[in-house]
């Protein structure tokens, strides 16, 4: 048994929903006598014969994790602001206010409706930063980005062997789509229990304001960062806490689930593709060459939009269930489905879909980021993804 790269994803793929970034991690794969080497592609994840290790082989080995372990950290920097944003128009700081501007504009027709709605997220984003200043646009990026290297590692570690186990214990060893939503399951549930203190800092961080006493000026926060935040719940909350929101998170995993058996199934279908055009023995045209490139990151694009679009409401749930206690010591929302009532009587769908906007903007370019600097630092290292 030697180590090899494990498959490089988007970084659209997360377990339960609470961080868009993808970063390397090794799995154990058997590598036979034979002059082949089968290993996981680094762009795709298919196994595909690889000569014998040698220095080219190495050099591989060495920069798939560093590629993609800056490519998540670069994403994930790069678009925090709009995770502040995201994190703060789901919770109940912003819902009072965008109820009473929708209200004041009245009805608009779905496109006009979505202009707007465009607009005034991008305005909260600006009042943000002039209210607050610049840092308060990367509250949370330090949690951010220590939960990137473990939960990513998790999750795609637990994804790869879980299916493998599954295909060859109940399935003759064929892969189907139970098999990708039983261990999509597996990850999102593994991952999200593991990782949930880590994400639980990070919302918090997010969500806390800065506040200004006495009009002097003087801008107070209630943490002052992550290990102080970590203190503070700990100490007057105590442990079980840093669990909160963890049942919201469980019902990501559908999320999960979803976004894995639809990239396997849009992977398969381009595979198809490819397999027909080699068939027919016809050169490649300008599109089909445009496919090969962008082919797999559409495909992991395209899932994680209709799977983050059907299980969104869970994620509002989970910050919702993560916000500090009110002045009176006691949290708003006392459960998930008290938590839901709340949401649905105080906000209705607007409320159970605050924040999609800045998540889905936020996914897109996330996942440009992610694979731009992937592809660059790979042929930096003369290697091949």
């Amino acid at each position: 048994m030697v180590q090899q790269p494990a498959r490089a994803a988007t970084s659209l793929f997360n377990g339960g929903g609470d961080c868009d970034k993808m970063t390397g991690h090794y799995a154990l794969v058997y590598v036979p006598k034979e002059d082949t080497v089968p290993m996981e592609s680094g762009k795709t994840g298919d196994v595909v014969p690889q000569s014998a290790p040698d220095s080219h082989g190495q050099g591989l080995v060495k920069a798939l994790p560093f590629a993609k372990s800056v490519g998540g950290m670069t994403a994930a920097t790069v678009t925090a602001p709009l995770d502040v944003l995201k994190t703060r128009l789901q919770s109940d700081i912003y819902q009072a206010q965008l109820r009473a501007n929708a209200k004041a504009v009245g009805p608009l027709n779905p496109m006009r409706a979505a202009v707007y709605h465009l607009t005034d997220t991008l305005r909260i984003l600006g009042a943000v930063y002039r209210t607050e200043g610049a840092r308060a646009l990367f509250k949370g990026l330090g949690p951010n980005l220590g939960g990137v290297v473990p939960a990513r590692s998790i999750n795609f570690y637990v994804y790869g062997n879980g299916k493998r186990l599954i295909s060859e214990h109940w399935n003759g060893g064929n892969e189907a789509p139970w098999v990708h939503m039983m261990a999509g399951m597996a990850a999102g549930i593994v991952t999200s229990t593991v990782t949930n203190p880590i994400w639980m800092v990070k919302t918090r961080l997010q969500l806390d304001r800065n506040v200004s006493e006495g009009g002097a000026g003087v801008m107070h926060r209630r943490y002052r960062n992550s290990y102080d935040c970590l203190k503070q719940i700990t100490v007057h909350e105590g442990v079980r806490s840093l669990y909160r929101g963890m049942t919201a998170s469980y019902l990501g995993v559908a999320e999960s689930a979803m976004q894995w058996m639809l990239y396997e199934h849009l992977k398969a279908a381009l595979v198809r593709r490819e397999e027909g055009i080699l068939r027919s023995g016809r050169e490649k045209t300008l599109w089909d060459k445009s496919v090969d490139w962008t082919g797999k990151v559409g495909a992991a694009g395209g899932a994680k939009l209709v799977a983050a679009i059907l299980a969104y409401p869970h994620e509002v749930a989970r910050t919702r269930l993560r916000q500090a206690p009110m002045d009176n010591g006691r949290p708003k929302y006392s459960g998930l489905v008290q938590c839901f009532q709340l949401i649905w009587k105080e906000g209705g769908l607007m409320g159970l879909y605050g924040g999609l906007t800045p998540h889905l903007m936020r996914t897109v370019p996330s996942a440009a980021i992610m694979f731009g600097m992937y592809e660059g630092i790979l042929r930096l290292f003369n290697t091949p993804a």
